[in-house]
């Protein structure tokens, strides 16, 4: 069992930058982000591998960054030029087997979530 453990969400305005983070007690193949708000489905973000292979979803290419410190066992998603559709909850998630890794039933273990707020 693998626990994650996500920060970093608050209140930001429109063009304003935040980094996410997400602490796993244990390593896995890859670890990915989504973002869930209300009225719609889980969405991919992005997702970082062992190798430290990264894989974004079309909308977010060149404004959302991940990256992984091996040393912290942690995981960090870099937002930038945040806008008010980007509000919601954004989860991190760590899956165990081979795959692209962009869609939520491929991942096995969840975090609680960190809401992420964009006024404009």
């Amino acid at each position: 069992q693998v626990q994650l453990v996500e920060s970093g969400g608050g209140l930001v305005q429109a063009g304003g930058s935040l980094r996410l983070s997400c602490a796993a007690s244990g390593r896995t193949y890859a670890m990915g982000w989504f973002r869930l708000a209300p009225g719609q489905e889980r969405v991919f973000l992005a997702r970082i591998t062992w190798s430290g292979s990264t894989y974004y979803a079309d909308p977010v290419k060149g404004r959302f960054t991940i990256s992984r410190d091996d040393d912290k066992n942690t995981v960090y998603l870099r937002m930038n030029s945040l806008k008010p559709e980007d509000t919601a909850v954004y989860y991190c998630a760590a899956k165990q087997s081979v795959g692209i890794g962009a869609l939520p039933h491929e991942y096995d273990y969840w975090g609680q979530g960190t809401q992420v707020t964009v006024s404009s």
